[in-house]
């Protein structure tokens, strides 16, 4: 009995430690975004939309920018710090002395909503590329800073070819695929706006939930060229069984109704279930991450298959590598460049 007592003491002291390192972990992760996010209140990214800029807005037209404010890279911390090292751009990166980045806010529907531009330097006009970021949730200078970094990472490459990139940071009461589709649609009109975009020739490119927008983009306007999804989800209830945190943390929290319209609310953001209403003018490249966790390889492969049954104008592509394609950055870049150089 004595030793039993003893094992449980040793135990409990030990789920104890436990317990106490990973609140520690947890408790300085939390501690270091605080600090990110803090680190921008003296950047434009740190500019709030105010009660006064809403009512200025009144009179703009949809997609009409009512801010454009230029972004000094270096005065961003958190992102600075993933492109540089001792303060020097990493060689990866140094195309960026080649393009501006500007925070912008434009109009939606009745709303200001944040977005993001990314072009060259140089004078010119260019083919416009709608950007679409995965996540959710992010609001006010996080959602700034999560689009700004996504863009830099996945799309900026794009600008120093010779495109501008346009993204939305999305409405701050995010619907996940619902209302919030027309801040990407309403960039469309904000590209004829652009001093340096050419609006006749406008692609999409979305990455995870980016994915899921830019089909439902394709769904909803004959505008867009070309399009690119990387990882994207196409079936959302089967992406339930893969992780159900989904549906609890997610789509319960986001999409309107959920509860009393689940599957219809589910079937409208699945572009497996509408393939023959996407844009059939459009061309589509779907890459495809065959270890990606976060979005089944299936998904991909199903939706291509209906997208052949209807003699779609389609490409499916895929890598040996995860949902962000960590191993595949290059040959990602390359992809992307001789796609839209192609095809927009």
């Amino acid at each position: 009995m004595k030793k039993f007592k003893t094992i449980i003491k040793i135990l409990g002291l030990l789920l104890l430690l436990v317990v106490l390192f990973v609140g520690f972990k947890f408790a300085k992760k939390y501690y270091a975004s605080y600090q990110a996010l803090e680190s921008l209140n003296n950047t434009v990214l740190g500019i709030a939309i105010t009660a006064d800029d809403l009512e200025a807005s009144r009179t703009l037209a949809q997609g009409e920018i009512q801010s454009k404010r230029w972004i000094d890279l270096s005065e961003i911390a958190p992102l600075w710090k993933k492109v540089t090292e001792n303060d020097v751009l990493k060689s990866e990166f140094e195309y960026l002395n080649n393009i501006d980045c500007y925070a912008i806010t434009y109009k939606s529907d009745s709303l200001l909503v944040n977005g993001i531009i990314v072009e060259p330097k140089r004078e010119g006009k260019f083919p416009v590329i709608i950007f679409n970021r995965g996540g959710n949730k992010a609001v006010g200078k996080d959602g700034k800073l999560k689009t700004l970094y996504s863009v830099v990472q996945s799309a900026s490459i794009l600008a120093n070819e010779g495109y501008v990139v346009i993204a939305s940071c999305y409405r701050e009461k995010d619907e996940f695929g619902g209302k919030d589709l027309n801040d990407v649609l309403n960039l469309i009109k904000t590209a004829a706006d652009l001093e340096k975009g050419d609006s006749e020739r406008i692609g999409m490119f979305g990455w995870s939930r980016g994915g899921m927008m830019t089909y439902l983009a394709l769904k909803n306007t004959k505008h867009i060229k070309t399009a690119v999804v990387g990882n994207g989800p196409t079936d959302l209830e089967r992406l339930i069984l893969d992780r159900p945190e989904m549906e609890t943390e997610v789509y319960a929290k986001l999409i309107p109704n959920y509860e009393k319209n689940k599957a219809k609310a589910l079937a409208s953001r699945s572009a497996i279930y509408w393939t023959n209403e996407l844009d059939k003018d459009a061309s589509l490249l779907i890459l495809c991450g065959t270890e990606d966790q976060r979005v089944n390889p299936e998904q991909a492969e199903n939706i291509a298959e209906k997208l052949k049954e209807i003699d779609y104008n389609f490409t499916l592509k895929k890598f040996k590598t995860d949902h962000k394609f960590s191993d595949q950055k290059k040959e990602l870049d390359t992809l992307l460049i001789h796609w839209f150089n192609e095809k927009l």
